[in-house]
């Protein structure tokens, strides 16, 4: 936890140290931070949680290093301490039991672990948990408060187009535009880009930082456990405290792309249809298109869209027809399959629009009437067509 002083066991201090706790009620919990651990690590210390007890309470962290996550839970204990005790087997050990009281005893001299159930007993080697790493303090941190949800919702709909790629790791993230008016969530790979923004959440002061991969999928999954995020960070890392959880991150360090420079302005070609249709299609459809570029045509003409894909290595090919509503000259472009059914699956509304202004330029997805105060915007770069 944050601010929490790590008090370590003396030798000659207790003779041992207990706790009681429902084991349910455990595994809940520790499952919702084992998303943090590697299946390996160059610290073995890193395989283990870090078990933080005070007066009827355990604070229990899992950590890599880059991100540290921590959840608070309530125990029967009078004692203060911390031990490691080795992740993976209190896990399996835990999904055994039905719901039940287990009782942990702590040697605090050798940081074994002995758990008894009304089954019986079982021995763990605990670790010192003056090994484990110290979570970082963050010193003049700027300060946001953000609804879960709308937290949850930006996630969700960018962190799949953030880029994986290592050479350039600005882009593995999602840049959070915290602004006076509004707020602005980026993710990009240079092959699509989409920006998800409110303009019914603002922050005190403008600022920015790019989060990574890791700590916004521990976030997504774990945000339905509060209303409201308290957000503090500064040039280096990041702390989302929400609910009885606490995600501490490295954040990734560089300048984000000037990602507004590819988003073309003038669109003059809109089509509008039934997103369900659209995915359908897209997806039957691209069965049959190349394996190396996932390429289908879409060429518009009038009310009408033709969707279709060929493979000439195998002799493979497919089209169909949608009803659509089209303004705008008559135009055939391609794109990559893949790109275009991940943004469809992550937009909810009935139909969606997609604006156009040349073959060789930049499409742009937008949802159809989308939630109030809800900006998106899926921007996808065209394959070039063979004809």
């Amino acid at each position: 936890m944050m601010g929490s002083v790590r008090i370590i066991f003396e030798p000659h201090s207790v003779t041992t140290m207990q706790f009681i706790v429902s084991s349910t009620a455990l595994l809940r919990q520790l499952q919702a931070i084992s998303g943090v651990l590697n299946s390996s690590n160059t610290l073995p210390i890193l395989d283990n949680f870090l078990f933080d007890l005070s007066p009827g309470k355990a604070a229990i962290s899992a950590s890599d290093i880059e991100t540290t996550m921590t959840t608070v839970m309530d125990v029967t204990t009078e004692e203060t301490g911390a031990v490691a005790i080795p992740a993976k087997m209190l896990l399996d050990i835990l999904k055994t039991f039905e719901e039940l009281p287990l009782t942990f005893k702590i040697d605090p001299k050798t940081c074994a672990v002995e758990l008894t159930s009304e089954a019986g007993k079982y021995k763990l080697a605990g670790a010192n948990a003056d090994e484990f790493p110290r979570t970082p303090q963050i010193e003049d941190s700027a300060l946001v408060s953000l609804k879960a949800d709308v937290l949850a919702d930006a996630v969700s709909r960018t962190l799949f187009a953030a880029g994986s790629s290592d050479l350039r790791p600005v882009m593995s993230g999602i840049l959070f535009e915290l602004r006076q008016d509004h707020l602005s969530f980026v993710a990009t790979d240079a092959h699509r880009l989409v920006r998800y923004a409110r303009t019914d959440a603002t922050a005190a002061e403008n600022a920015e930082m790019i989060v990574p991969r890791k700590p916004l999928n521990l976030l997504k999954n774990t945000l339905n456990f509060a209303d409201d995020v308290e957000v503090a960070f500064n040039d280096s890392n990041a702390h989302f405290k929400y609910g009885e959880m606490d995600v501490v991150c490295r954040l990734i360090e560089g300048n984000y792309p000037n990602y507004r420079a590819v988003i073309p302005k003038d669109n003059p070609n809109c089509m509008t249809i039934d997103r369900k249709d659209f995915l359908r299609s897209i997806r039957r459809v691209s069965i049959f298109a190349n394996r190396t570029t996932h390429q289908v045509r879409l060429a518009l003409q009038g009310s009408e869209l033709v969707i279709s894909a060929e493979d000439a290595d195998f002799a493979n090919e497919a089209s169909e027809r949608l009803t659509c509503s089209y303004k705008g000259e008559d135009m055939a472009i391609g794109f990559n399959s893949r790109f275009l059914m991940d943004m469809l699956n992550n937009l909810d509304t009935e139909q969606v629009t997609l604006e156009l202004s040349a073959p060789s330029s930049a499409g742009i997805i937008r949802p159809a009437g989308g939630g109030e105060g809800e900006d998106i915007l899926m921007l996808v770069m065209p394959v070039m067509l063979n004809d």
